[in-house]
């Protein structure tokens, strides 16, 4: 991955449709051997409708796309030229608790993980967080999520195994993981 070929701008109410496009692809993928297609889509239309995702931007959480170019084009009038497509976004929480940082949503296109992508946008929050005097990155995943171990190899560490009721018959079925910032 050449560092050219990335960039992470802040997102706002004008990209609901591109995070819910991204949630909508990742999901299935992420989540599909884990908890039922219903409950993934009864979590999807509560925490990614544009409605939804504009009320937690106003709400505190600050989200951020990750925009990706696939490789440089050379026009030899123009000179190198990119296309950029958003592939990612991350969505945090400064102080959710007293100097902790909560990462609330972190996805990857499917076809783009495995390229340190993640890692940036996990780099790119505790770089925001260790500037606004934030002393830890907090976030929530499924316990039986694979992702536990890419979240272990940056550092984070399992703290609290949790259930949370989220409706319809639904748990959120959670381990808490808290990362310390130097």
């Amino acid at each position: 991955m050449n560092p050219t070929n990335v960039r992470i701008l802040a997102a706002g109410p004008s990209d609901v449709d591109t995070i819910q496009r991204i949630a909508r692809q990742t999901w299935p993928v992420a989540y599909g051997k884990i908890i039922p297609p219903e409950q993934i889509e009864y979590m999807l239309d509560r925490m990614y409708r544009p409605d939804s995702l504009r009320d937690q931007m106003s709400g505190g959480h600050a989200f951020h796309l990750l925009l990706y170019a696939d490789d440089a084009s050379r026009n030899e009038y123009a000179g190198p030229s990119q296309r950029f497509r958003a592939v990612g976004f991350v969505s945090h929480q400064i102080d959710h608790s007293p100097r902790a940082t909560k990462i609330h949503k972190l996805y990857v296109l499917p076809g783009m993980q495995g390229r340190g992508l993640g890692k940036l946008l996990i780099n790119e929050i505790a770089g925001i967080a260790t500037r606004a005097g934030q002393l830890a990155l907090k976030l929530d995943v499924n316990y039986r999520n694979p992702a536990i171990g890419f979240y272990e190899v940056l550092g984070f560490e399992k703290i609290e195994r949790y259930d949370t009721d989220i409706g319809n018959g639904y748990l959120m079925e959670d381990w808490r993981m808290v990362k310390l910032l130097n």
